[in-house]
């Protein structure tokens, strides 16, 4: 999906017959490639550095200095490397003082999360918001107060923001923005781009995505299970998604429609669903069918004006003191689960399912009985290789994967960031010994 090896094709073209604007493209392909090397691969030599990309050295250097310059990479540590000559000087990321910043709207909830270049947290809020209720107009308005103050966090700590990357639960049109149909918000055809620039401009692009694909990008990069080839993210909250990838690549379907698991017809015939039909999967496994079935309406549990976490806390507490209603209705989720993750085990054949959300804040209840499903419902031997994990990222995923694929541009292009000169490239472009 950002691997390095995706980024080789124009290095190694030749250079002679090139006009400026191909030597421009090379280059800046070529500060891409070392901005990932020393991301994916940690601190190094520059002549380690070309010797794993296979750029030679006098271009690593060059490359080096004007990353150094534009603040994307510090010089570091003398390393020897035992032989004779001028010590190599270690380089490794910095970037601290760009960021991207990651949103999440979701229905009883929007966060925000603000990534360094190297992947630190630098700031991060996340407000309970009757999303459903407000509607579109009002929640626009909450949104952009929170990307505002994401942005005054990250000047506080010196970084500016390269992009913006909003993650929405529903059909997002990705080439305007347009939210075409979020069941559980109650939004069709939302201009949430348009919305969001008419109400705050934060100097850079936006973007508007899909939460359970930001989720699983964000799994794929950071989480417990980061790289696995093939992997399956189900989301857990009110509504269901689920992010696919397949072969290290995101899969979005012809027209983005990849993923919503939650409407398939898996659940009660007899249930509608949020986005009006009957027998969805998320009626059965949603947040709202798991409070439906473990509460009375009244119950605090239910109120979308309470933190959900302490909510999911209660439930919990429940579970361990044994009430009975509790216990069941986990049961009931459980293998609620287990009936359309076995579909997917079939369908994509993964190395693993991560349950996310929800799901893996009340993990140690569902599990067993998800477990249990799914060897009743898999023909293939050992559930055909998968494995069933919790998200370590909870509730962050979507605003991880936001914030990641923000800063993605700054990989792809580093000469997005101005250059300002530093002692550090002065060091940087000083002979090393290629050790």
């Amino acid at each position: 999906m950002f691997s390095v090896d995706d980024r080789r094709r124009l290095e190694h073209a030749p250079g002679r017959g090139r006009t400026p604007a191909d030597q421009a493209t090379v280059r800046r392909s070529n500060l891409g490639l070392v901005l990932r090397h020393l991301r994916d691969s940690g601190p190094r030599s520059r002549a380690r550095i070309a010797q794993e990309t296979g750029l030679n050295k006098a271009t690593v250097s060059s490359l080096v200095a004007e990353l150094v310059d534009r603040g994307l990479i510090s010089a570091g540590d003398v390393h020897r490397g035992g032989s004779v000559g001028r010590p190599g000087l270690i380089v490794h990321l910095d970037g601290a003082t760009v960021c991207g910043i990651g949103v999440e709207l979701n229905v009883d909830y929007a966060a925000t999360l603000v990534l360094d270049l190297r992947g630190e947290v630098l700031a991060e809020r996340r407000i309970p918001l009757d999303a459903a209720g407000l509607g579109p107009d009002a929640t626009l308005d909450a949104m952009a107060g929170l990307v505002g103050e994401a942005i005054a966090a990250a000047a506080a700590r010196g970084a500016t923001p390269v992009a913006v990357t909003v993650a929405i639960p529903g059909l997002v049109r990705s080439a305007d923005g347009v939210v075409t149909h979020a069941p559980n918000l109650g939004w069709q055809d939302v201009p949430v781009l348009a919305g969001l620039r008419d109400r705050i401009d934060p100097g850079c692009p936006i973007r508007v995505d899909n939460d359970a694909n930001l989720s699983a990008i964000a799994e794929w990069v950071m989480g417990s299970e980061a790289r696995t080839p093939d992997l399956v993210y189900l989301t857990g909250e009110v509504g269901i998604g689920g992010g696919v990838i397949v072969s290290d690549q995101l899969l979005r379907g012809a027209g983005g429609l990849s993923g919503e698991v939650g409407h398939t017809s898996l659940g009660d015939p007899g249930v509608v669903c949020g986005c009006g039909r009957r027998g969805c999967w998320e009626t059965v496994v949603g947040l709202s069918a798991l409070l439906r079935e473990a509460a009375d309406h009244g119950d605090f549990v239910h109120d979308p004006a309470r933190d959900l976490d302490a909510r999911l806390a209660e439930i919990a507490r429940r579970a361990d003191a044994g009430d009975e209603r509790t216990l069941a209705a986990l049961d009931r989720v459980g293998t609620g689960l287990g009936t359309g993750a076995a579909v997917l085990i079939i369908l994509f054949n993964p190395n693993v399912i991560i349950l996310g959300g929800y799901f893996a804040v009340l993990g140690r209840f569902l599990t067993g009985p998800m477990t249990a499903e799914l060897r009743a419902r898999v023909f293939a031997p050992d559930l055909a290789g998968a494995r069933v994990v919790l998200s370590t990222l909870g509730f962050t995923a979507a605003v991880r994967g936001g914030a990641h694929v923000a800063l993605e541009s700054v990989f792809d292009d580093p000469t997005r960031v101005p250059t300002v000169p530093t002692e550090d490239s002065d060091r940087a472009t000083r002979t090393e010994n290629p050790a």
